[in-house]
């Protein structure tokens, strides 16, 4: 920590106008959440399985020959459609023939084929300090022999918070999927969320006074996301800002 402290003091000092007047060290609690969820694969929908659902839709078909022979296609390719579809529940039997299912309707409407795939499990990282889960993995949380104190401002209760937005942890478990060219992984559905243990996590905060501007401000480097933390400081600045120029000044 202390290598860290010194480049960072480095850094900052590079413009001859700022002056450090203030440093230390404290920590913020990380809470890991356990999560798993339902995603889906959301693709276009190839033309043969739009052929298929319309010719259900527009008429009688009992089997795969019939279809196969009205669309000149191997019985071998129509059967596998057919079981993915009626497998993901597009197309169902309904007095001996196939018929579009309301989810086949509206995806046929739109063009797009949805397959939902088995269920995930991940890790996320909630701070109480952001309230937010910040955009880290479980294998960043080092362990430290020892620590700072905590941070001064830590909400005792959202410290101990064990239920979180589904909104939230959606989008964080959305920005970790990657976008094919042809299709694109959903995250669907939060299936279950569990609060898990607490990990701390050293915060340097730095006082700084920049003379040309006449300001006094914070700089916070926060070590799991390894860079300046603006939401950090942003708090210490709306609290600390006049004390800091009675202090200082």
């Amino acid at each position: 920590m202390l290598k860290l402290q010194q480049r960072l003091m480095r850094e900052l000092q590079q413009n001859r106008h700022v002056k450090i007047m203030n440093s230390t060290e404290w920590c913020i609690p990380i809470r890991t959440i356990e999560v798993t969820y339902e995603p889906i694969r959301r693709s276009t929908m190839d033309v043969l399985m739009q052929m298929l659902l319309i010719s259900m839709q527009e008429a009688n078909f009992q089997n795969v020959q019939e279809l196969s022979e009205l669309l000149l296609v191997d019985p071998l390719f129509i059967e596998d459609l057919v079981s993915l579809m009626s497998r993901v529940r597009l197309i169902e039997q309904t007095d001996g023939f196939y018929r579009l299912t309301s989810k086949g309707e509206q995806q046929l409407a739109h063009g797009i084929f949805e397959e939902e795939l088995e269920v995930e499990t991940a890790t996320l990282l909630f701070s109480p300090c952001h309230q937010a889960i910040l955009p880290a993995v479980e294998e960043d949380l080092e362990e430290f022999d020892e620590l700072p104190e905590p941070y001064r401002y830590v909400d005792k209760e959202a410290e101990q918070q064990e239920h979180f937005e589904e909104e939230m942890m959606l989008e964080a478990l959305q920005q970790d999927e990657e976008e094919e060219a042809s299709s694109q992984k959903i995250v669907a559905t939060i299936v279950t969320a569990d609060a898990k243990q607490i990990n701390d996590i050293p915060c340097l905060e730095f006082i700084l006074y920049n003379k040309e501007q006449n300001i006094v401000y914070a700089r916070v480097w926060n070590t799991l996301l390894n860079r300046w933390d603006e939401k950090l400081e942003q708090q210490l600045t709306e609290k600390e800002q006049l004390q800091w120029r009675e202090q200082y000044l």
